[in-house]
Parts: C-alpha cells; structure tokens; sequence
C-alpha cells in the first residue's frame, strides 16, 4: 500500500504540472498558483513517503 501511495503522490505531481502549466498559458494565473501549490504538496509528500 506504501509504494501505491508513493506512486499515487509523485502521479498527482506530474498532472498537477501539467494543469499548472496549462492555466498559466490560458491566463488564469489564480487558479496555476493555487494548482502549483497543490503540486508542490503532492511532490513533497511523494518525497517525504520515499524516506
């Protein structure tokens, strides 16, 4: 369940980039701030699972 997890953080990280960058160029700077901190959670808690 651990790795799934792991797995299910840095996944959520990598479409969380993706959106944030997608919002960004459709000008809604809002939202690609609240989604990159968002993903910034998601790839801190990917990493923190990995130690």
């Amino acid at each position: 369940m651990d790795v799934v997890l792991t797995y299910g953080c840095f996944l959520l990280a990598g479409l969380g980039a993706g959106g944030t960058w997608s919002a960004w160029k459709a000008g809604s700077q809002l939202f690609a701030g609240v989604l990159l901190a968002l993903t910034l959670l998601a790839a801190i808690a990917g990493i923190l699972r990995l130690m």
